[in-house]
């Protein structure tokens, strides 16, 4: 058993920024990672972060732009303080040591992305945003005296009190010249920042070790988690074949917001007149124009057509972009880039406040793991890095508040939690992209959760607790949420497209579908927005 005052679980922007800004406060901060502290999202974001940093640019056309992404969903109090605090997080990264991209007089260059009406995304090594923030922070977390890190550990469950508080978390420690098993970090407070949810299909852009795993974590604890139907497909991801699986190549939104334009097998630019910002419209229009156009020709892919950067500006701007399709035998350069959407970002997630505080005490999430209201029904271009900093310091301000340092941990109640595990089925992502993927419709998300039930009706107490039986565990519990929340929302809405309901219904539709798990399974229940 190690003992912390927080336990922060995760290692991307959003877990690193949390327990960067707790520490001051003198509690002790454990750094839990399933990996390495390399190993998550963060490392892959190739736009950058959006904030009101330009003169002609303010927090309010920044709220707007983020308001009108979330197609009616977004807490607008949540966003107001996500663009308002977002250019002093930005700010204090730089100050932590991140270098982000500048013009020829110094000052920082903004590039312009889907849905954003201003340029306001600064970037770090033309592409390599990601790289750039994850080395500045983990720099920063290594030398902190207040922070330990405990690597290749998972969370398995959460402790908890008598009157239901956190105490802690169990932990799955794995290999590294170190025997499995199962220890345990007591704690007052547990932060979930464990990233997205993306290996649940079958092509995603989300690194291996995206498998919902704090998602369920919080879920058999008794948490809400919210809105999980709303997975955001990136619009174009390197496109490597039908039978390719796992974390595909990128091509970031930026290349787009560079003069890249997107062709059908004609040769026809087919995003004029789908929406006024054509290539530059918010994610969800784009790769949904993609897929009418990909049926409509028979196509599996469209084209990224982006010859007219020209060589210079491809080095300059993507190098790692250029290198990626390099490999993979492409030229961008002199040849359009094969692309269709793949499962990139899921705007819902464990249910917070504006201070991060989850819907059991202790409990608090951060980053793609949490749903904060920021991004309703489509997150806007390059707000989920900022997200990461802005929530973190929320979290990290209520945790000094609220919890004294130095206190003896919660004593745990006797822990009850099931122990069945369901064995690694690789059919869950292809069942899952066929049909809970950018196309739903009732009869395909029907047969995903029959699929699904007939999992959880063979979870057996014998298979070995082994790494990949856990996450096959997690996955296959937050697909059920999300295809529980997806049957139940009959609309289409950002991120989530009916074939069956094809139209918006603010009547019926404009709320959230909060889910929790019980001894009874997942019970999921429509929440009307507020005023």
């Amino acid at each position: 058993m190690v003992d912390a005052d927080v336990v922060v679980v995760g290692s991307g922007i959003a877990g690193l920024t949390t327990a960067l800004r707790i520490a001051p406060f003198g509690h002790r901060v454990l750094v839990v990672t399933k990996d390495v502290l390399s190993a998550g999202s963060t490392r892959w974001a190739q736009g950058g972060i959006a904030a009101a940093l330009a003169s002609d640019d303010s927090p309010e056309q920044h709220l707007h732009d983020t308001l009108r992404a979330g197609v009616g969903l977004c807490d607008e109090a949540a966003v107001r303080l996500l663009v308002t605090e977002g250019p002093a997080a930005v700010q204090e990264l730089i100050e932590l040591g991140a270098r982000f991209d500048r013009d020829s007089a110094g000052e920082l260059h903004l590039a312009r992305e889907g849905g954003h009406h201003r340029s306001r995304v600064v970037h770090a090594g033309g592409d390599a945003t990601g790289a750039e923030v994850e080395r500045a922070l983990i720099t920063a977390v290594r030398r902190h005296p207040a922070i330990r890190v405990i690597e290749h550990a998972l969370v398995l469950d959460l402790l908890r009190t008598e009157d239901g508080a956190v105490a802690g978390a169990t932990l799955h420690v794995i290999g590294e010249g170190q025997r499995d098993g199962v220890g345990a970090a007591a704690a007052a407070a547990v932060v979930i920042a464990t990233g997205g949810v993306g290996q649940i299909f079958a092509a995603t852009t989300n690194p291996l070790v995206s498998t919902g795993d704090g998602v369920a974590t919080a879920l058999r604890a008794g948490a809400v988690v919210r809105d999980l139907e709303f997975v955001q497909f990136h619009p174009t991801v390197l496109w490597l074949g039908s039978d390719a699986q796992g974390q595909q190549p990128l091509v970031s939104e930026a290349v787009r917001g560079e003069g890249a334009v997107l062709r059908d097998d004609a040769g026809t630019r087919f995003m004029r007149g789908e929406h006024e910002l054509a290539e530059l419209a918010p994610r969800d229009v784009v790769a949904k124009a993609i897929m009418r156009r990909m049926h409509s020709t028979g196509s599996p892919h469209v084209w990224l057509d982006a010859t007219s950067l020209g060589a210079e500006r491809w080095t300059e701007r993507f190098p790692s972009i250029l290198t990626s399709l390099r490999r993979h035998g492409i030229d961008p350069v002199h040849q359009m880039i094969p692309v269709a959407p793949a499962s990139h970002y899921s705007s819902g997630g464990i249910r917070t406040d504006l201070g991060g505080c989850s819907t059991i005490a202790g409990l608090y999430a951060c980053g793609e793991a949490a749903c904060t209201g920021v991004h309703g029904a489509n997150r806007l271009a390059s707000n989920s890095l900022l997200e990461g900093l802005v929530l973190g310091r929320r979290i990290a301000a209520h945790v000094g508040a609220h919890l004294e340092p130095g206190l003896p941990p919660p004593k745990p109640a006797e822990d009850g939690r099931p122990t069945g595990l369901l064995g690694a089925d690789p059919s869950l992502g292809k069942r899952m992209s066929a049909g809970a993927g950018v196309l739903r419709s009732a009869t395909d998300l029907a047969e995903v959760g029959r699929y699904l039930d007939e999992c959880f009706a063979t979870v057996d107490d014998v298979i070995p607790a082994d790494l990949q039986s856990w996450q096959a565990s997690n996955l296959a519990t937050v697909a059920a949420v999300l295809v529980a929340a997806a049957a139940r929302r009959e609309e289409t809405r950002g991120s989530h497209w009916r074939e069956d309901f094809p139209n918006r219904d603010d009547a019926c539709w404009l709320g959230h579908l909060d889910t929790d798990l019980d001894g009874d399974g997942l019970h999921t229940r429509f929440v009307p927005k507020e005023a």
